[in-house]
């Protein structure tokens, strides 16, 4: 396993990270044997970082990931979420994110998390979080309750902007983006990226198979991207196969060789998907392979979708949904 420091925190993470996502059922359901059995594997093979949030099948997510954790949670760096607790439930005020997280170190079995994180940021008001949410976290995290604090969410300008506010005061440990750093995008260099080198926050990348799209398997009925989106990842998929390689294993592998990104999380639902992002991190893929998946995608390459309040999204996603 690789390690990596997570920005000014010091603390070594894997290079893979375990997006607990998939413990909650999210992408399909699994037992609460194959959740604990998938977790201790991705621990044995040496992946410490695990992600999860309250949001992630409406608390069952936290719940398993506790229990898999039991006598282990020494050996792992813990992240959890707060702020977002269902598909069209979002609470950013100071006594929810107190409340919340009190429900997450339970279900979680411990007292410590080592990072705690706002979650989704663009389905809520600037100023609140700014105001409020953050400073609320850091009261957490001054009680002991969390080691550091950090946001997540999907416009990679909006979190750079977050970054930005809070630097002269009280500067962020983490930045958690997804769905834009993989095979089919790559716009969180554009702005996220060096913002977040520029002033030592830690930087996480998720979704690195576009919240399934490339990983060759069934895509979830909730899936927000765009048709035309969906169509490349498929064909893209098929070439893998034509190859006769594992589409995931080559998605994997282009956001692993990320010289920024501290740890790129992975949402296993199964022991062998372990041993398959393993694979990822010591085999680069040809290329000709490569050229050829970027042609596929090269239509909708860095086409995103609506997401969050009106007033978070760049103007050319609100033209995509109009």
């Amino acid at each position: 396993m690789l390690y990596r420091t997570l920005g000014r925190t010091q603390i070594e993470v894997s290079a893979i990270g375990f997006g607990a996502a998939t413990l909650g059922d999210v992408y399909g359901a699994m037992s609460a044997q194959r959740a604990r059995d998938t977790v201790q594997h991705a621990i044995a093979q040496g992946i410490n970082f695990f992600d999860v949030s309250p949001y992630y099948g409406l608390t069952l997510a936290e719940e398993r990931l506790g229990d898999a954790l039991a006598g282990r949670r020494g050996e792992i760096v813990l992240a959890t979420k707060c702020g977002r607790y269902g598909a069209d439930r979002f609470d950013f005020s100071a006594e929810a994110i107190t409340r919340e997280f009190e429900a997450s170190l339970r279900r979680l079995k411990t007292d410590c998390v080592d990072l705690l994180q706002v979650h989704d940021v663009e389905f809520g008001p600037l100023e609140q979080i700014l105001h409020e949410t953050l400073p609320a976290m850091r009261r957490l995290r001054d009680q002991g309750k969390t080691r550091f604090v950090g946001v997540t969410g999907y416009w990679p300008g909006m979190l750079a902007r977050i970054l930005e506010a809070e630097s002269e005061s009280a500067p962020l440990d983490a930045v958690l983006n997804y769905c834009h750093s993989n095979l089919m995008m790559d716009d969180m260099d554009a702005e996220l990226t060096p913002t977040a080198v520029r002033l030592g926050t830690g930087l996480i990348n998720a979704s690195p198979l576009h919240m399934g799209l490339l990983s060759g398997t069934e895509i979830a009925p909730w899936h927000p991207a765009p048709q035309p989106v969906r169509d490349a990842a498929a064909k893209a998929v098929v070439l893998c196969r034509t190859h006769g390689v594992n589409p995931a294993v080559v998605a994997l592998s282009h956001c692993f060789a990320h010289p920024v990104v501290a740890s790129t999380l992975v949402g296993f639902r199964a022991p062998a998907e372990v041993d398959d992002a393993l694979l990822a991190l010591d085999q680069a893929p040809s290329g000709e392979l490569l050229r050829e998946i970027r042609e596929i995608i090269r239509p909708v390459h860095n086409l995103a979708w609506s997401s969050g309040l009106p007033e978070n999204q760049p103007v050319a996603a609100t033209a995509l949904t109009t």
